[in-house]
């Protein structure tokens, strides 16, 4: 039987190094599920593989997209389902690693048979998000799913914006989508978490976003300045250096934000993995241990 492992954690904790080490030591390729590393052009405020990395082991996912394209967790299911089905389907072992936790629930419990946004209505929002603004949207929100608007986090533009897109396009709320239904999966999961102790997790993520300017995150960012209203750019450390651009904090500040926002996403992406009682937790330098973990648990 074919089995997946999982490797997922907090940003900043570490899960390159360890994945690299795996995919060698067996010999198997990564699928990537970090939503934002799969679009090229953003490789340094995403930490994406460097072409080191790249060229050593084979990755999927990874710069695949533009920009301007428009993807979501029910289509990246979909991509790595037929991934694991027919390319990888001879290989007894295969990896995944990333934090983006919609997509790795997507990949091992299955997402909601919610429709596929045609792209009249994707336009339409877009233009009226960008005319009306997301409180304007929040409000219609409310009147067309008062059920979803009450749990959504209203300043998650996405989120809202692709509620009303079901809204729109088939005249229904978009709580009548989400079921939560467990879908079978023709694989065995291994799900496995790397943690740290918080302050050196943190003391991480600051080093990180230093290195990221050394390496010239605010060049890239300029770069994408004609992209800056896609979703793809609607992300921690873009977002931040847009703001200075515009004038609006100085580089120094828009730095310091960019390390308090990583250090929230790493608390939410901590919460939210740790309600999976399937994870298995190790630090990242108990490797022998992960592995032990690995054949102790492979259905063969």
């Amino acid at each position: 039987m074919q089995n997946l492992v999982v490797i997922t954690g907090p940003t900043g904790v570490g899960k390159t190094a360890t994945c690299l080490k795996l995919a060698t030591h067996y010999g198997i390729p990564i699928i990537n599920a970090d939503s934002r590393q799969i679009y090229s052009g953003l490789c340094i405020g995403t930490a994406a593989p460097t072409p080191e990395q790249l060229s050593q082991v084979r990755h999927y996912f990874v710069g695949t997209l533009s920009v301007s394209d428009y993807y979501s967790a029910s289509r990246y299911e979909e991509d790595v389902i037929h991934l694991l089905t027919h390319e990888l389907s001879s290989s007894p072992l295969t990896l995944m690693s990333g934090g983006s936790m919609m997509y790795i629930d997507a990949v091992c419990n299955g997402i909601d048979d919610i429709p596929t946004i045609d792209e009249n209505t994707r336009v339409l929002l877009k233009q009226k998000l960008e005319k009306e603004g997301l409180e304007s949207l929040c409000e219609e929100l409310r009147l067309l799913d008062p059920d979803y608007y009450e749990i959504v986090d209203r300043k998650n533009t996405r989120r809202v914006v692709h509620a009303l897109e079901i809204c729109y396009m088939t005249g229904h709320p978009y709580t009548r989508f989400r079921t939560h239904q467990q879908a079978a999966r023709p694989f065995h999961i291994i799900k496995i978490g790397l943690t740290r102790d918080r302050k050196e997790l943190y003391d991480r993520i600051n080093r990180r976003v230093d290195m990221m300017m050394e390496e010239g995150l605010l060049e890239e960012v300029r770069r994408m300045l004609p992209y800056r209203h896609e979703n793809a750019l609607n992300t921690v450390g873009y977002k931040e250096m847009f703001e200075y651009l515009d004038g609006n904090m100085t580089l120094e500040e828009a730095v310091e934000r960019i390390k308090g926002s990583t250090r929230r996403y790493c608390r939410k992406q901590l919460t939210w993995f740790k309600r999976d009682p399937s994870v298995q937790w190790f630090h990242p330098d108990a490797y022998d241990d992960i592995i032990r973990h690995i054949e102790e648990n492979m259905i063969r």
